[in-house]
């Protein structure tokens, strides 16, 4: 009997037949055979919304494979996230999100993040370069909105050379022109770096701080590491999670840190919005749960996918209070 690859293929199979391909189905079972480790969602605490894939900048390294133009997940719009905005609000949601791609660039998203922050706190990643800038206008209105706007920006390296390697000429003292601006008109910022391995995390944001007072940006930014997570569709030979490995987070406080049992993220396929279980794992059909947060919500996770390590090893977590 084939593998049975998707989650939505198996509801369409037999329930005798489902039982019979249970020892090779990749979702449920590792490689070797063995359950997977799994969550199961407690509530829907913050809400992730995927703007796109397509970004000004072509980093080699990144996690969405993003690139000015890109196609794989398509521009969100005001009017494809409404009805989960208010899905999400009336199951008491606390946060909305936003990732990319680099949000900036999509069209729609100033008017998203403004009915967004109508409603709840707001937190957007974004490289603060030229699509920001070139929306400064749009942007400053919206301090005075209900909720707080958290804005996380991509600065990898304490080091302007290194960071332009990958970024581009003059992606880092623009990053730094961002930052400022955002700070000077009372936004909220926080900056997202690379780690390198057996650095001094003290060390390197020293020379962060030593920088951020060159520019004349506070020096007490908080900063959250981030180590390699692989291009789309890759695998770094992490080791499979099985239900024994789970044994370390014995109760539901204990796995309360894996972004699953709390977040969801919102990701256009074609002209439809799905609801997928991770913000770091659009790139498995797996992970698709649906066409609703509420039924979404019922599923089981299966700690399938080699970013799933991270949060098992590390608690590494893309949140942050807005």
């Amino acid at each position: 009997m084939p593998l049975i690859e998707t989650r939505e293929a198996r509801k369409r199979i037999p329930a005798v037949e489902i039982l019979e391909a249970r020892a090779f189905d990749s979702w449920t079972h590792t490689r070797k055979g063995d359950p997977r480790g799994y969550i199961e969602a407690d509530r829907l605490k913050e809400l992730w919304i995927h703007t796109g894939t397509a970004c000004n900048l072509a980093c080699p390294f990144c996690l969405e494979g993003s690139h000015p133009g890109d196609g794989r997940i398509p521009g969100m719009k005001l009017s494809d996230v409404k009805p989960f905005i208010h899905e999400a609000l009336d199951m008491g949601v606390e946060q909305f999100s936003f990732t990319g791609g680099e949000p900036f660039v999509i069209r729609d998203f100033v008017n998203i993040l403004d009915y967004a922050s109508q409603h709840r706190p707001c937190f957007v990643l974004t490289n603060a370069t030229e699509p920001l800038h070139k929306r400064v206008h749009q942007v400053e209105p919206l301090i005075n909105n209900p909720y707080p706007i958290h804005f996380r920006v991509s600065l990898d390296f304490p080091d302007r050379d290194r960071h332009d390697k990958d970024r581009g000429e003059g992606s880092f003292d623009g990053a730094l022109d961002g930052i400022r601006w955002l700070v000077d008109k009372g936004f909220k910022v926080s900056i997202a770096r690379q780690t390198d391995t057996g650095e001094n995390p003290a060390e390197v944001e020293a020379a962060f701080r030593a920088i951020f007072r060159e520019s004349g940006i506070p020096e007490d930014l908080a900063f959250t590491a981030f180590p390699d997570l692989g291009t789309p569709g890759s695998d770094d030979g992490s080791p499979e999670i099985t239900e024994g490995c789970m044994e370390k987070y014995p109760t539901k406080e204990s796995r309360a840190h894996f972004m699953c049992t709390y977040t969801r993220m919102l990701v256009k396929k074609g002209d439809q919005v799905r609801v997928y279980a991770c913000t770091l794992v659009d790139d498995d059909p797996q992970y698709d749960l649906g066409r609703t947060l509420a039924e979404s919500m019922d599923e089981r996770i299966m700690l399938r996918h080699h970013r799933c390590f991270s949060c098992y090893r590390f608690g590494a977590s893309c949140s942050a209070p807005a």
